[in-house]
């Protein structure tokens, strides 16, 4: 998720935790703690590929970050020695505060390593977008009202609790949205005779009501939409080529293999200007990708493999800025 939706939910943690005790400070160190796993995106890496795969490892791993616990505890009661005393509810605060960081972004399409170094595996629930207002303003309302309300009638303090509340049953939501979606393009899929190998869903950009849905197949993809604001006896599929052909003699090339690893199989390959490309069909909109990496150059007879080199079909999109060459 963004960067002002981890901070938010952090704080909101760091309010129910200590807020009643330690004031703005427990919503602030909430907060901070709650966007630290994402400082890895300024870890410099060889290429763009690691760069795009390394992110959300082991700065996001439920089994590393609690190492942290301890050392920033220990500056937080430095920082603040009258408040000091409340040890355990400091080590719960930021436990909860850094453990949530990767738990949400595991709902989004973006694969996080829940379980490095014990397993590498990419968990991607891909059930929200990674930026969703319906989810965060709950969580800012609440914070907001704990801050600026009286705290001797705990009214803020309550309404931060229920902007937590209202959030976490919009995660419920999405959860239940994506099975129904998926319910539907299998239906639909299976009504077309079309094909395929995997199914993939995810909301469009900034909402859980309009959702896309991706099916791979030998020689390509369709991609189709389906809307919860429409009665949509069936979703229209429309076909999309990707040669993986292509990559016939870099099968074992770094970046190739490390793609098709982390995107789940959901990946289109093609061939431009002498170049042969590799797209994250997970991010982004047709005709429009994100993610974009030139991994080979075409030769006589054989591919020649490159150092991977990130290749956006637009500038601006969600992550961009963390992805450069």
């Amino acid at each position: 998720m963004d960067s002002v939706t981890q901070f938010a939910l952090g704080a909101a943690i760091g309010e129910a935790t200590l807020g009643r005790k330690a004031g703005y400070r427990a919503a602030l160190w909430g907060g901070l703690c709650a966007t630290l796993p994402d400082l890895d995106s300024f870890i410099p890496f060889a290429d763009a590929v690691a760069s795009f795969t390394y992110h959300r490892s082991a700065s996001h791993s439920l089994l590393v970050l609690p190492l942290l616990v301890p050392l920033l505890v220990w500056m937080i009661r430095k920082a603040h020695p009258g408040i000091a005393g409340f040890r355990k509810q400091w080590y719960l605060l930021v436990f909860l505060a850094l453990e949530t960081h990767p738990l949400l972004d595991a709902f989004t399409v973006y694969g996080t390593q829940l379980f490095w170094p014990l397993s590498e595996y990419p968990v991607s629930g891909s059930t929200v977008f990674i930026v969703d207002p319906a989810y965060t303003l709950p969580l800012l309302i609440g914070v907001m009202a704990a801050l600026c309300l009286s705290r001797q009638k705990n009214t803020g303090h309550r309404l931060n609790y229920a902007g937590i509340v209202l959030s976490s049953c919009y995660l419920a939501w999405t959860v239940g949205a994506k099975i129904h979606v998926e319910y539907r393009a299998r239906e639909a899929l299976q009504r077309q005779n079309i094909e395929y190998s995997r199914l993939m869903s995810t909301p469009a950009p900034f909402n859980t009501i309009v959702w896309r849905v991706i099916a791979m197949q030998e020689h390509g993809y369709v991609d189709g939409f389906y809307s919860f604001r429409e009665r949509q006896d069936t979703i229209k599929f429309t076909h999309y080529s990707s040669d993986r052909s292509l990559l016939t003699g870099i099968e074992t090339h770094w970046p190739v293999r490390r793609l098709q690893w982390f995107t789940h199989g959901f990946f289109k390959v093609s061939a431009d200007q002498g170049a042969i490309f590799m797209t994250d069909l997970r991010m982004g909109l047709e005709p429009n990708y994100i993610f974009r990496f030139k991994v080979a150059e075409i030769s006589n007879p054989h591919p020649v493999p490159v150092t991977s080199v990130l290749m956006p079909e637009f500038t601006g999109g969600p992550g961009l800025a963390r992805m450069t060459d």
